[in-house]
């Protein structure tokens, strides 16, 4: 099986995996931009973005990993157990594959006693827990799953259907901290200490100060303290707003993503289009999106909502399947064949929740799929992962910072 990820999504993928109780590797590799239909193969030059690799049994997961040889990760990890040291120290095991050098290790070091079961199963899943959370979040790319032999041996194993459902909430909730938040890799750095002093505790600020040094990123801050990455960007978010942190590199500049959010904050109102000949449904779309700050237009004609489209270049297109004259992917697929839509979202609106229906929407470039009938927080979820949330929401970090374990 392989393909690109502009045909089926990473999480069609994994559940196909788990129905087919397949046993394997599976094999996924991003770029920046846009490429030709032919997949790539493992390690192909020609595509220079990131890479990672899901090892499977019986269509659970086993262990999961980014597509390098770096032991960085493991020593993040191994950090609070005090077995960072020992890396060095002992041989490369041969379970320690091209493809999964951490894990060969990181048995070698449960044989050495030098962690327990219990915490090799927790780094376990944490490593599939971040890899899983960057391929949800992945919007182009390619991949193969090879059926072959097991990774041996296995401590832990994981359910893809529970795992999917958790991780997309947090996809999601991480998508409203754009555009001042995008990269877990980013590290953060105190930009005003005296202002940031008078907002927050003594012992959280001297402890945040100690953290926040410009070197350390969000994902290597969750790691340290046993906590997931989107807790974290909770608690720093709205102080990045406020230009209090900034968000640098590894060589220490401002992300431009992060310099543009703090000039430009909430300057543009998300701009959705709705289209659905149901007028209960434009509606409630109407009345939900209104209230949260978002600019809308509900059209019921899809051949004159063509034309609006056209004429108001949204931010978010909302389509309806089941339409007269024309269906929801026909227009979804006449707006991608423009070139000023190809990157524009197109979320279907379907009564249908079929594994079929959804494949067909994406065929035809929609982005992703709603099934109604949806409530008001699973709308705005949905929105807020494309376009961000319509208005400033209140924040809870102080107190999220505050109970943060930062030492």
């Amino acid at each position: 099986m392989q393909g690109n990820l502009s045909e089926i999504d990473i999480r069609s993928i994994l559940q196909l995996i788990e129905l087919g109780q397949r046993t394997g590797e599976l094999f996924v590799e991003a770029y920046s931009k846009p490429q030709s239909s032919k997949v790539a193969k493992k390690g192909n030059s020609s595509l220079s973005g990131p890479s990672w690799f899901v090892f499977f049994l019986n269509g659970q997961i086993v262990y999961a990993t980014h597509g390098t040889d770096s032991l960085s990760r493991l020593r993040d990890y191994l950090r609070r157990y005090q077995g960072k040291k020992a890396i060095d120290s002992i041989k490369v095991p041969s379970i320690a594959t091209a493809n999964a050098p951490e894990y060969g290790i990181l048995w070698t070091l449960l044989e050495h006693k030098i962690l327990t079961p219990a915490q090799g199963r927790s780094i376990i899943k944490n490593m599939i827990h971040e890899t899983l959370f960057d391929l949800l979040s992945l919007r182009r790319g390619s991949f193969i799953f090879e059926n072959g032999p097991a990774l041996a041996p296995q401590l832990t194993t994981l359910e893809i259907s529970s795992l999917l459902a958790k991780i997309i909430q947090q996809v999601q909730e991480w998508n409203q901290f754009s555009p001042h938040i995008q990269s877990p890799d980013r590290c953060p750095a105190i930009a005003d200490p005296e202002k940031l002093q008078k907002a927050l505790p003594p012992n959280t600020f001297n402890t945040l100060s100690n953290w926040a040094d410009g070197q350390i990123s969000l994902r290597q801050m969750a790691r340290y303290l046993n906590r997931d990455v989107l807790t974290v960007a909770k608690a720093i978010y709205p102080f990045v707003q406020q230009g209090l942190v900034q968000l640098l590199d590894r060589s220490g500049e401002a992300s431009s993503e992060g310099k543009r959010a703090y000039l430009q904050q909430y300057a543009k109102i998300p701009n959705v289009i709705c289209i659905d000949d149901d007028s209960v449904i434009r509606s409630k779309v109407e009345s939900i999106l209104n209230t949260h700050g978002y600019q809308v237009t509900t059209l019921s004609d899809p051949l004159d909502a063509l034309g609006q489209v056209f004429k108001l270049k949204p931010d978010l297109i909302l389509c309806d399947i089941a339409m007269p004259q024309l269906d929801g992917y026909e227009v979804c697929a006449m707006l991608r064949s423009s070139s000023s839509f190809r990157q524009t979202p197109i979320v279907m609106l379907t009564g249908i929740d079929g594994f079929i229906d959804r494949v067909k929407a994406r065929i035809v470039g929609a982005t992703d799929y709603c099934t109604k009938p949806f409530g008001e927080n699973e709308l705005l979820m949905l929105v807020e992962k494309y376009v961000g949330p319509g208005q400033n929401p209140d924040s809870k970090s102080k107190i999220l910072l505050a109970r943060m374990p930062f030492d």
